[in-house]
């Protein structure tokens, strides 16, 4: 990050988190709040020093700042008054993930979205700080004691709640309670047909305006109100589209067709359903990128999807990423510059940013939006493992490290729940050769390679651990040449600039297996 001197090592906040699980690191980190850093990008920071290691001082660039400018765990300042408009006091709050009580745990994505979609409109609003989905969701699942949330995430305010979803009936409770007393501001429920969720949830986000006795402002009022569509069958599969690709890894081909036929139907259904052209819009770069599969690589679902909602940042993303495949950078720059601008918040949004700088081989300037990735989804084990790639090149073996562990717990996750998930165990076997277990890494890469065969993305990852991790460039070499012979555009793009292959690079084999893969593509291109 660019707010540290020589030997610090700064973390995001959700990286932190994820170390915090590993008992030896919890003294060892030191919360400095939320900072600026490269390009306007803002992260909550944690210093991570040891007796050993890194620095304990506070960073120079920190210290010149003016005490009140200085950061602290506490909300962002409210949007600054416009002229004539009286200065807004901000208030703070925590919307914990809404309970399923749906009895039917494949409905866990419609209460996500539910609990997704209050942060978002809550989010519009200047007067309130909103804590964000990623640090939320952290309690998912678990018992809380609402006064140690609010106290833990500094709020004054936490909303629960809980989903029943049957049989077209939608029942949705809430409760809005002080963090300062665990008494009730308000509560409510909600028995409704599942046809009315969009006016349940205006409904419902103006009650906690309300409750907190904040003034809504007129553009305010506006963009809650504003939804991407009307249709509730529409609206289902773009949430269940949703959750596969924030959950999932972007070269996962199979996934990626999956959201395809999830949001086409959902067009299909409602053709103005903007957020669901961006959903396939990234869906059909990704397979193009990756696999080489035909077509215009989203190009035309990201035009239509910013014809029906121009301020979408998603489909501005998606558009810098189709530019950069394309080799049209200054139209790509553009495109994410819009994006970062219209929502820095969002997940896709930051994952594109640093992709792009990736690209350009700015592997300084992408750091920090991979981390704000990785801090912004927990289930983002791709973000993680660029992060060792960054680290590894740049020199930064503790900070290589420290993702390796990031990406090998979040791979271990999924694996939990999916044992046959090729694109976890490509990430994963990259972080088991960081943290020197070799031997694992070639075991998860055996059994990745006997379930998931056809998936050239987690053959990559496996290319890059053996020639950069595991010194073994032969090995490397055989199995870079099936994917060569398959991937996309993009993956070869990857490939010509990516530091984890450099062992490689200067190997005669690898010179005619990379000259061989742009050959076919310019002549199936």
């Amino acid at each position: 990050m660019d707010c540290g001197d020589s030997g610090h090592i700064l973390l995001s906040k959700r990286v932190a988190e994820d170390l915090q699980q590993y008992g030896r690191w919890r003294p060892y980190l030191h919360d400095l709040g939320e900072v600026d850093v490269k390009h306007g990008v803002r992260v909550h920071v944690f210093n991570l020093y040891t007796d050993g290691a890194g620095n304990s001082d506070l960073p120079e660039k920190l210290r010149q700042l003016k005490p009140a400018q200085r950061p602290e765990s506490t909300p962002a300042p409210a949007r600054p008054a416009q002229k004539g408009e009286p200065a807004r006091e901000r208030i703070s709050i925590c919307v914990l993930p809404f309970a399923n009580m749906s009895g039917d745990a494949e409905q866990e994505y419609f209460s996500d979205g539910i609990s997704e979609d209050i942060i978002t409109d809550l989010s519009k609003v200047s007067a309130l700080h909103v804590v964000s989905r990623n640090t939320a969701f952290t309690f998912k699942g678990k018992p809380v004691d609402v006064r140690q949330v609010a106290g833990q995430l500094n709020v004054s305010h936490v909303l629960e709640g809980s989903v029943r979803k049957a049989a077209g009936r939608v029942r949705i409770t809430a409760q809005l309670i002080d963090g300062s007393n665990d008494s009730h501001v308000w509560a409510e429920r909600y028995d409704r047909d599942l046809n009315d969720i969009f006016a349940l949830q205006d409904e419902i986000s103006q009650a906690i305006v309300d409750a907190l006795k904040v003034k809504l402002l007129p553009e305010e009022k506006k963009a809650i109100e504003r939804h991407g569509t009307d249709n509730v069958d529409a609206y289902n599969l773009y949430l269940m589209a949703r959750q596969s690709y924030a959950t999932g890894f972007e070269g996962d081909g199979r996934r990626n067709e999956a959201i395809i036929r999830l949001c086409r139907r959902a067009v299909e259904i409602d053709p103005n359903y903007a957020e669901a052209w961006a959903l396939i819009a990234m869906a059909e770069m990704l397979l193009r990128s990756t696999s080489g599969r035909d077509g215009d690589g989203g190009l035309a679902a990201a035009e239509r999807a910013l014809e029906l909602s121009a301020d979408l940042a998603e489909a501005h993303a998606v558009k810098a990423r189709i530019f950069s495949e394309e080799k049209r950078h200054d139209e790509a720059s553009r495109e994410i510059e819009t994006a970062l601008r219209l929502d820095p918040e969002s997940h896709q949004v930051n994952k594109c940013a640093a992709l792009l700088r990736f690209r350009q081989q700015r592997l300084e300037e992408c750091i920090p939006y991979f981390e704000k990735a990785v801090a912004l989804e927990e289930g983002d084990f791709g973000s993680a493992g660029m992060l060792i790639t960054c680290y590894t090149a740049l020199g930064n073996r503790e900070a290589a490290r420290r993702a390796a562990e990031i990406t090998l717990a979040r791979a271990e996750k999924v694996l939990a729940h999916d044992p046959n998930n090729g694109s976890a165990m490509g990430h994963g076997s990259d972080a088991l050769a960081v943290l020197g277990q070799g031997e694992r890494a070639k075991d998860w890469m055996g059994r990745a390679l006997l379930i998931d065969p056809e998936n050239m993305t987690m053959r990559y990852n496996f290319v890059c651990a053996l020639a950069n991790h595991l010194n073994e460039k032969e090995a490397a070499l055989e199995m870079l040449g099936p994917a060569f012979e398959k991937m996309g555009t993009g993956l070869i793009n990857h490939a010509k600039i990516d530091p984890d292959l450099d062992p490689l690079r200067e190997h005669p084999r690898f010179k005619a297996m990379l000259a061989a893969a742009e050959r076919r593509v310019e002549l199936t291109g």
